[in-house]
């Protein structure tokens, strides 16, 4: 994007010196962006306002001239914040409406000035991670209480059992807690994920200039500083041209939103009439509008479904950077839609699914009743053959035969008599100890025994909840900080 200037009345754009005349009506409409990008105006602001004064520490702004600028940038800011001052239909971006707004302020000769060293290219290059910083701890935060929801619903579930799944089959008896706590681990890496991307975007394109930066002698390192990057771009096409930073954000914001569908689906299949596991608070459910009785998980269903919507952005800008030549090009203009839609889907999203997290109530004793079924308690049958003597090989058919047995009776595996299982292990073990067996087949023995670093025994649960509680702490850390550059202090001097 060049940087010549063409006025019309009220109506500015950012280039078209070297033009006989404006964009056809057509290319105007494809150009336009602001429907969009104006959620950016602040950063723009704050840029403009370190760029002004690395524009004065090389003293291409006198004192006077950047105490006018700064008042001019904060009345500007002022008329953005009450919503005085809008895009209009002919600004192109966000960057024309702000510095038609700020010409209108300073006037042509002090706000032309500002536009000097610096292109849209590295503009929106460091607006988009700017914002991108600030609302992936908004995000963070989102999840943070979702994960907080989960942490007390597993502090409350206590020793209560239920049926472990895999296949959708019943595999063996868990803790509730544990089942739980399956989901809160995904959701925390999510937020470490968030960290790491902040640690890895944390360097600031201004400077850059359209591609190769400037000849000015201006100071990236302040202004990085100032809008609280902790350094600048070691490669000046890079900063310009690169979107990975933006791609790695979609990619963790889809992932939240899959880790969030996973949950979701088990939610409405626990609260099915056929499995009653959970029951959700009025609050966070919806009727039918023909079906009196209807109760229906909507939080979880559109939780589910908005996970789609977020693959979907994370894939089409997939598909927008792929190929691109090196440095700008204006397909880089579709990069911001797709994380817009995410954080503004997770900001909806999540705090309706912590609500309805928090405030569902699980039915303790169905899930007991149900945890042992299925022959659950077959793999602890074979384990104890193990801890005898048998060789696993030998104790997995075994147990499979008490399986077999049982099923064909229509009883479960403690329903079967003590001649039964002297019957099946003859030949492995001595008849007087055979149905010895009958000390594993249980719920809580079987989970009590299962004690080895996470698994699903009390004492674990209890310290891996006790773990996740830890690991909250420094994460609720990034929730908390800010990235904006607000706690700096410009130099009292610009020598």
């Amino acid at each position: 994007m060049t940087h010549a200037t063409s006025s019309n009345g009220d109506h500015l754009a950012l280039w078209g010196g070297r033009f006989t005349s404006g964009p056809s009506e057509a290319l105007a409409r494809l150009s336009k962006s602001t429907q969009f990008d104006w959620r950016l105006a602040d950063d723009d602001i704050a840029g403009s306002r370190a760029h002004a004064r690395a524009l004065a520490r090389a003293r291409l702004l006198s004192p006077d001239e950047l105490n006018r600028m700064e008042s001019a940038l904060d009345e500007l800011q002022r008329h953005v914040d009450d919503a005085s001052f809008v895009p209009v239909e002919a600004d192109e971006d966000e960057a024309t409406a702000l510095e038609r707004g700020l010409l209108q302020i300073a006037g042509d000769e002090l706000g032309g000035k500002l536009r000097a060293g610096r292109s849209r290219n590295d503009q929106i290059a460091t607006l988009i991670r700017m914002w991108l910083r600030r609302h992936a701890r908004m995000v963070a935060s989102n999840v943070i209480a979702v994960v907080e929801a989960i942490l007390a619903q597993a502090r409350d579930a206590g020793t209560a059992v239920m049926p472990g799944r895999t296949h959708m089959q019943h595999a063996q008896p868990v803790l509730l807690a544990h089942q739980l706590m399956a989901h809160a681990w995904p959701l925390m890496r999510d937020v470490q994920r968030l960290i790491d991307w902040d640690a890895r975007i944390d360097e600031s394109p201004y400077g850059s200039g359209a591609l190769a930066g400037n000849t000015l002698g201006l100071d990236p390192d302040a202004v990085a500083k100032e809008l609280g990057f902790s350094k600048v771009a070691d490669n000046s096409i890079d900063g310009t041209a690169s979107r990975d930073a933006t791609a790695e954000f979609s990619f963790i914001a889809a992932m939240i939103g899959v880790d969030i569908s996973r949950l979701s689906e088990e939610i409405i299949i626990w609260n099915s009439q056929e499995f009653g596991f959970v029951t959700l608070d009025d609050g966070y459910s919806t009727g039918s509008s023909i079906m009196p009785q209807k109760k229906n998980p909507d939080v979880a269903e559109l939780a589910r479904g908005k996970a789609g919507r977020m693959i979907g952005d994370l894939t089409g800008l997939m598909a927008t950077l792929k190929g691109l030549p090196t440095a700008y090009a204006r397909d880089l203009q579709e990069d911001k839609e797709a994380v817009f839609d995410q954080v503004d889907t997770l900001s909806v999203v999540l705090p309706a699914f912590a609500g309805m997290v928090r405030t569902m109530s699980f039915d303790r004793k169905r899930l007991e009743s149900e945890a042992p079924t299925g022959f659950a308690l077959a793999t602890d049958i074979a384990e104890w053959l193990v801890k005898q003597g048998v060789p696993f090989r030998h104790a997995h058919e075994l147990s499979g035969i008490c399986v077999k047995t049982a099923e064909s009776r229509g009883v479960e595996l403690w329903d079967l008599e003590d001649g039964d299982f002297r019957r099946i292990f003859k030949g492995f073990l001595p008849q007087e100890c055979a149905a010895d067996v009958r000390g594993v087949l249980s719920t809580q023995g079987s989970v009590a025994a299962r004690d080895g670093k996470g698994g699903t025994a009390p004492i674990r649960v209890r310290e891996q909840i006790a773990a996740a509680a830890r690991r909250l702490t420094a994460l609720r850390a990034f929730a908390a900080s800010t990235s904006d550059g607000s706690a700096y202090k410009p130099p009292q001097t610009l020598s």
